[in-house]
Formats: structure tokens, C-alpha cells, sequence
């Protein structure tokens, strides 16, 4: 997908911001949506189907929370990516966040070509999410689904099969948080009965194989792969 077909929805009641961020994201040839509060942005949001929001939580008429669950219910926009830029970098307004179906956290002031970093990573998704193709390659890491290998490096490693199939679930979205009660549901299912250590054993063996960076945990909330 070109850059000029992706659009961003950015939804903040700073003007400062609107103008300095969407400066920055348009010069990068985005199409640049901006909404001053939650209420004009979910209604921008249906009407123009944007591929990335960019939410700001503290807003009038309609904070970025309530904005976030609206949006996750709206038919079509189930999968938008959705991101918070915030000022606010408490534990408690982040794990809202997260639980209000955000993919991602971005804490303000931020440096513009940060923040286009950002969004680049957040956009490579888009991609995975596009893509039938059963292998997947990242940086120096290839995932093979059809053969339940990976190769590193070059190097080919055999995964125990719930711990390739975490990695799996992990990798098709790069930088998205996958909660711990959606990465139970997802690799073990109602197969048996576990706890929650049990991903962190999983993930800790991981790790082990393919690095510590490449895994994040999200205290309170869950993992996410670092691409």
C-alpha cells in the first residue's frame, strides 16, 4: 500500500498539536484526518474509515477512553489501529487504554521524526494483516507456519509447538499488545486448564531462544513483539 492511500485520523483538542503533527505525518505523504475532541472524531472515523487513530485521552465532550471502546464497536473499524498520544504516562491511564481496545501508547512531548518512527512501525501491520502468505520474515528472524520452524540468523531452531504458536500470535502484529486473558484464549484454548505462569514460562523460553529484545512485556496488561 503507498504511502498517499493511508490515512491517519489524528484526534487532539491542542491546536498545537494537530498542527505540528499533521504537518509532520502529511510531509511523509499521509492523508491527514484531525478531529478536536472523541465526538467529531468517531464521527470523522466513520465517515473517512482511516487506517491509523492517533488519540489523544484528556479531550471535552468525549475523553480518548470512551472514544477508543466506541470506535472498537463501530462496524468496519473493529481492526483500525489505535493509538493514544498522550501527556499523561501513568500506569492506571494506560492500562485504560489497553483495555479500552487501544494497540498502543505513545506518551507526549514527543520529537517529530520519533514520533513518524512510530507510526511507520505501527503501519507495518497493515502489511501482515494483508498478507496470506504463511511465512514471515522479520529483520533477521523468518516464522515458516506451514513447517512450525523459524530460522535466526540463518539458523534453523525447532520451537515446542505452544511455544511457536505464542510467537506466531505475537509476530502477526508488530507493536500491538496481545493481553494475556486473548493469548490463553488463542494458543491454549480450552485444551486443558493453565494459570497465568504459564506464559510467562512460555515467553521466558522464548526469549532464551531468540533473544530478550524481541519480546516485551506490558506490566498489568500483556506481551508485544518488537520488530
Amino acid at each position: 500500500m503507498k504511502k498517499s492511500d493511508i490515512k491517519i485520523l489524528l484526534v487532539d483538542d491542542e491546536p498545537d498539536i494537530l498542527e505540528i503533527v499533521g504537518y509532520n505525518l502529511s510531509s511523509e505523504g499521509y492523508q491527514v484526518i484531525t478531529a478536536e475532541n472523541g465526538t467529531e472524531g468517531v464521527k470523522k472515523a466513520q465517515k473517512q474509515k482511516p487506517h491509523l487513530i492517533i488519540l489523544d485521552v484528556m479531550m471535552p465532550e468525549m475523553d480518548g477512553i470512551e472514544a477508543c471502546e466506541q470506535l472498537r464497536k463501530l462496524p468496519g473499524l473493529e481492526d483500525v489501529i489505535i493509538t493514544f498520544l498522550t501527556a499523561r504516562g501513568e500506569d492506571y491511564s494506560q492500562l485504560a487504554g489497553f483495555d479500552a481496545g487501544a494497540d498502543d501508547y505513545i506518551t507526549k512531548p514527543i520529537k517529530p521524526k520519533v514520533l513518524v518512527s512510530k507510526v511507520k512501525a505501527l503501519l507495518r501491520r497493515l502489511k501482515n494483516d494483508s498478507s496470506s502468505d504463511n511465512i514471515t520474515k522479520l529483520g533477521d528472524l523468518i516464522i515458516d507456519r506451514d513447517q512450525y520452524r523459524i530460522v535466526l540468523k540463518g539458523k534453523e531452531i525447532i520451537l515446542p509447538r505452544k511455544e511457536f504458536e505464542l510467537l506466531s500470535l505475537l509476530s502477526t502484529k508488530p507493536g500491538k499488545v496481545f493481553k494475556r486473558g486473548d493469548i490463553l484464549d488463542r494458543v491454549w484454548g480450552n485444551e486443558v486448564v493453565v494459570g497465568g505462569r504459564t506464559i510467562d514460562v512460555h515467553i521466558r523460553k522464548l526469549r532464551e531462544k531468540i533473544g530478550d529484545k524481541r519480546i516485551k512485556t506490558i506490566k498489568g496488561v500483556g506481551y508485544k513483539f518488537v520488530d
